[in-house]
């Protein structure tokens, strides 16, 4: 099984930045332009991505201590898939951003690496442009 790992540094305060992670459901503003639209459905959220791809996703847990958010994509392509963003203080004005997936079929890899690498610059590019 595959996993995928990504990392950022963050020109903002780790609260600053976790309190944009943790509104589950507003992904799409905390990475415009790679989402368009995001809603909460009971337990899941439901994530519209620019190229037109909807992921239900089960979100598994919200920890405030930890700077943590788990989620789980359920239906769709993938066979298994559990991702979690965890983010975590660098000095007083900046932080990192840890991004990790696993996720089956291996085929698929290469598309949800790239899926995850334009998510990131999405989300560097706003969540300095409000500290800026």
């Amino acid at each position: 099984m595959p996993t995928i790992r990504r990392e950022m540094s963050i020109a903002a305060s780790a609260d600053d930045v976790w309190a944009a992670f943790r509104d589950v459901g507003a992904v799409h503003r905390l990475a415009p332009g790679f989402v368009t639209d995001c809603h909460i459905d009971g337990e899941c959220r439901m994530v519209t991505f620019a190229n037109g791809m909807v992921a239900r996703e089960l979100i598994v847990d919200v920890d405030d201590a930890a700077r943590r958010l788990a989620y789980a994509v359920i239906g769709g392509r993938l066979t298994h898939h559990n991702a979690s963003f965890q983010i975590v203080a660098e000095s007083p004005g900046r932080c990192r951003v840890i991004w990790l997936a696993d996720m089956m079929p291996a085929d698929l890899k290469s598309v949800v690496e790239g899926m995850m690498d334009q998510g990131m610059l999405a989300m560097h590019r706003n969540l300095e442009q409000r500290v800026a």
